[in-house]
């Protein structure tokens, strides 16, 4: 599981959950690739601007040989909604204990 931290502009927050939640442009560039599973938005309820992502993948090769094979259209998106944040930091790549 990957975990991004956002906290989104003033009044963009409609776009924000438009493009990040599980039925946006990034679970849809997701779900074209092997070993993707889901993708979770949360909102801070102490703070209606910010949010986490949560991105289910089956394993983290599954995830590498995503940013490989679609680093260009990933690079497009990320440029493409830039400007709905002041900030995104990765909060980690989590892996259940179960899986350990």
């Amino acid at each position: 599981m990957y975990v991004w931290e956002y906290e989104v502009l003033p009044g963009k927050e409609p776009e924000f959950v438009a493009a990040y939640g599980p039925r946006g442009s990034w679970a849809e560039l997701f779900r074209r690739n092997a070993g993707y599973i889901r993708t979770e938005l949360h909102r801070d309820r102490g703070n209606p601007r910010r949010f986490v992502t949560l991105d289910y993948w089956e394993s983290a090769e599954h995830w590498d040989r995503f940013r490989r094979e679609c680093s260009t259209e990933f690079e497009e998106l990320d440029s493409r909604f830039e400007e709905l944040t002041v900030s995104e930091r990765e909060i980690g790549r989590f892996g259940r204990i179960e899986d350990e």
